[in-house]
């Protein structure tokens, strides 16, 4: 067998940190941020399973979830009012992060290839798998938000404004079920839950 640096990739998430252009009250990282779009994607996949009847695999949504940024341990967590200035950078976007996830690809051996190749590469047969991860993201983001704001932090006002704006016009019922049962939680001191 070939020797594989592929999970000590991976491992290196924890490495590159998120928000790079605002003031933070706590450091967020990759792997941090993968893991609670994890866990909201799971919801919203519980939500949508036994809420709204839809034929979804809750756990192929946490798997995918847990690598869905992977391709930043390469590019590094570019800044969304960069990665979306305009159609042109969003594309060519899009073409580095497909070229760091077939790198990691790359390093698997063979027989853990396909199991990975749909995780990393996305397809179009699994666009409602990557809708729900993509609201977890936004909802994730919201989050963050929220506890700098709780923290004193005003530098993150505007963008929760801008972020609840772009979860409210996804108008996904999953999502506005999740935004109306649990997100008040997240204003919450660990006394009042």
């Amino acid at each position: 067998m070939k020797k594989s640096n592929f999970f000590a990739f991976i491992s290196r998430m924890k490495y590159i940190n998120r928000w790079g252009l605002m003031r933070n009250t706590k450091e967020e990282n990759v792997s941090e941020h993968s893991l609670e779009v994890a866990v909201l994607a799971h919801a919203l996949a519980i939500i949508q399973k036994y809420r709204l009847n839809k034929n979804v695999n809750p756990e192929k949504i946490v798997l995918y979830s847990i690598y869905h940024d992977s391709s930043e341990i390469f590019t590094g967590d570019l800044p969304t009012p960069v990665k979306y200035y305009n159609s042109n950078i969003k594309t060519a976007y899009k073409d580095v992060e497909h070229s760091a996830n077939q790198r990691l690809l790359n390093l698997l051996p063979d027989d853990f290839y396909k199991e990975f190749e749909p995780i990393l590469i996305p397809k179009d047969e699994e666009i409602e798998i990557w809708k729900t991860i993509k609201a977890a993201d936004k909802i994730s983001a919201y989050i963050k938000c929220l506890e700098e704001e709780k923290s004193g932090n005003k530098e993150f006002i505007k963008a929760k404004q801008s972020i609840l704006e772009d979860i409210n016009n996804m108008n996904r019922e999953d999502v506005n079920i999740f935004m109306d049962e649990f997100i008040e939680g997240y204003n919450l001191t660990l006394d009042e839950m």
